[in-house]
């Protein structure tokens, strides 16, 4: 434990302008980040005698090992650079939010030269526009189903309105009437996208005009005796109201404002927001964070207003924000916003009247929230902790393993072989620290050989790390130089939400205070397979001088735990929760393993002979494919032919013509059907 006065600045050192401030570990971790108007007067604060300090701000101040900060001009700067740090260094006593789903919204891609409507989730895209969010995609697409009839705007994928395009034939919409078939020319473009904006201005609340239009043509047809026509604009008009009956009417005034209502312990929080729009309740969403700061009301609502808008740009940005207490400093927030949105952006208390009565509502929604997270938590934190213990006992732990990483080998019949690392962290996965491997050292299949490999390399990689940064000095360095890893990569398919379950101090850092990888060990290895995988891995970290970490294998034929050295496997109880998290990371592996392996052998198998030419990427191997229409055509011409490709040079039309010419000649094909040979001539393929 650091003492504050060790790093104390002079006061003299501190400007007293406004600023945003970082505390560092002694590895040089960002593990605090904030603003102040003043910097001087708020680091004097945190300098004060022990006693007299919170208890989280305590263990801050002691966990920190030097402070620095960075001036600027204006407090809705520094809401901004704090914002962006927090973000990118991850800081431990930070409060950050984790949303407790991934809401679906409406969305038009008016990106598109057809806008399309569907059911997006996820981060938000450029050119589209987006309504929500909802509860449940369910509720998107009874809403869109009911305003087709009126705006039939297109909903299919782009592979299914190519072909449509095609064959000249509409989908099943199409000739039902809920799509105006821009793929057939039904429409023109600009028809299509009318559509399309006529929709988005009925979802952002301007209803009463489309109704009223509606109405009128309806009356007009029943005059001129176009009984038929008034028929269906008669349920056309019932369709938008039904529509519009799915979100109640909640302020009368047409508003658009999102309402934010926290409910906190002295220990987490909970954050509800309700987003109204045209009066209406148009989304709704939540989230939960651990109160790792000493941090009020006011403080809470900032950060979520971060987390809400720090990436929101334009209409997104609400007119009006309605919030339970003011931040510290409400004007810059107010600035803040209202640079986001581009227009000035009302941030209030509701006193009276409906607003204050919707804000109940949702502050009611908060409270039930919070008192739902600690009922699954408190169970969930039962179970892991149980599991773990029960783990630490079968295997002679000291401690529980807070930590487990687990590898798995993956081939097929001895080709493409891999290997897979996962990590579980407090009895979750933390796909972020996932690894997967190629194994090079050797051909052909060995498990028992690959193990040895995969387990060398991941912990050559700590040792190297913990020699540069001299961290975990009390395991022994091996002697000589440390070998870089090969070809060691992460999970494309991690998340965010999935690397924030876990404790972020459990991220070892670089200098600048971002996360390196495999720099953490763990408390226990464990290997897919029995006795000859799990001496593998424990010779692999004996010749490495590694000898705190725990090993155990898991073997899928009688799930039977091995301990190294040990004649005897250590068998669980069935029922045994520390027997069902093994099996848990150890199928994960598998997965994840298993996974990889099938993608690199089918990416071999796509391979052709172009793929050894270097320098030709994608774009033009389809360039050629589509000027020569097959490679077989692609290998008849001469380079001056091939030269005129665009994007093609003679020296990269020579390196075709020589890899083309040294390919070995494909297989020919065969009918399945009558065993036929199969060959292709310039025309096309014949029998």
């Amino acid at each position: 434990m650091a003492d504050p006065s060790s790093y104390r600045p002079k006061p003299g050192q501190i400007p007293d302008s406004p600023g945003v401030y970082k505390f560092r570990d002694e590895h040089r971790r960002v593990i605090y980040v904030g603003k102040a108007k003043n910097l001087r007067q708020r680091l004097a604060n945190y300098f004060q005698d022990l006693a007299a300090l919170h208890p989280r701000t305590r263990t801050m101040v002691t966990t920190a090992a030097s402070v620095e900060w960075t001036v600027v001009s204006t407090e809705v700067e520094a809401l901004q650079l704090e914002y962006s740090w927090i973000k990118e260094f991850d800081p431990r006593f930070n409060v950050k939010y984790r949303d407790d789903k991934s809401y679906p919204y409406l969305a038009v891609t008016l990106n598109e030269e057809f806008p399309r409507v569907q059911v997006m989730r996820g981060a938000k895209k450029k050119g589209v526009r987006y309504f929500g969010p909802y509860g449940h995609a369910w509720a998107i697409r009874e809403t869109v189903d009911l305003m087709l009839r009126v705006f039939p705007v297109r909903t299919c994928s782009a592979g299914v309105f190519k072909n449509a395009a095609r064959t000249g034939r509409p989908c099943l919409l199409g000739y039902i009437g809920k799509c105006s078939a821009p793929c057939v020319g039904r429409v023109t473009p600009e028809e299509h996208r009318e559509l399309a904006d006529d929709f988005c201005d009925f979802m952002a609340g301007r209803t009463g005009t489309y109704i009223r239009r509606l109405e009128k043509d309806m009356m007009a047809a029943a005059e001129e005796m176009e009984y038929e026509r008034a028929a269906r604009l008669r349920d056309d008009v019932e369709a938008l109201k039904r529509a519009m009956e799915k979100s109640a009417v909640v302020l009368a005034d047409a508003t658009d404002a999102d309402l934010i209502a926290v409910a906190e312990d002295e220990l987490e929080a909970a954050v509800q927001i309700f987003h109204v729009r045209g009066g209406r309740v148009r989304g709704q969403r939540g989230w939960v964070t651990d109160k790792v700061e000493n941090v009020d009301t006011s403080g809470l609502v900032e950060h979520a207003l971060q987390q809400l808008y720090g990436e929101e740009t334009g209409d997104s940005v609400p007119k009006e924000v309605l919030v339970p207490a003011l931040p510290e400093h409400p004007d810059a927030v107010s600035q803040w916003l209202a640079g986001r949105r581009g227009s000035q952006v009302s941030l209030r208390i509701p006193q009276r009247g409906d607003k204050k009565d919707l804000m109940a509502t949702v502050q009611r929604n908060a409270q039930q929230a919070l008192g739902l997270h600690k009922t699954k938590r408190a169970s969930d934190l039962t179970t892991r902790s149980r599991a773990l213990e029960e783990i630490a006992e079968a295997l002679g732990l000291d401690t529980a393993p807070l930590r487990i990483e687990c590898f798995d080998i993956s081939h097929l019949q001895g080709d493409d072989v891999v290997a897979s690392m996962v990590v579980f962290e407090d009895g979750l996965a933390r796909k972020s620290e996932y690894r997967r491997f190629q194994i090079k050292g050797f051909e052909g299949q060995d498990d028992v050989r690959s193990m040895h490999e995969v387990i060398g390399r991941r912990f050559k990689r700590y040792l190297q790390e913990k020699e540069r940064t001299g961290e975990w000095e009390e395991t022994p360095a091996p002697t000589g130089p440390v070998p870089a890893p090969q070809n060691d990569t992460t999970d494309p398919g991690a998340t965010a939400s999935d690397a924030t379950a876990s404790d972020p101090d459990a991220e070892p850092r670089e200098d600048d205070g971002r996360p390196k990888r495999f720099a953490y060990p763990p408390q226990l290895v464990v290997v897919d397979g029995g006795q000859p995988q799990v001496a593998a891995a424990k010779r692999a970290l004996d010749e490495l001088g590694i000898d705190d970490i725990a090993v155990c294998g898991l073997a899928k034929r009688l799930e039977e735990v091995w301990l190294p050295d040990d004649d005897d496997p250590v068998v669980l109880p069935r029922s045994s929760e520390g027997l069902y998290l093994l099996q848990r990371v150890r199928d994960e592996a598998h997965r994840f393993a298993i996974t990889y392996q099938r993608a690199k052998r089918a990416k071999r198998i796509r391979s052709g002979p172009l793929d050894a030419v270097a320098g030709l990427g994608e774009t033009r191997k389809q360039a050629l494919i589509k000027h020569f229409g097959s490679v077989k055509k692609l290998k008849q011409a001469t380079i001056d032919e091939i030269c005129e490709v665009p994007g093609i040079g003679r020296r990269t039309a020579e390196s075709v013509a020589v890899a083309l010419a040294s390919a070995a000649p494909a297989a020919p094909a065969v009918n399945t059907a009558t065993g036929e040979i199969i060959e292709e001539d310039d025309g096309g393929s014949t029998t």
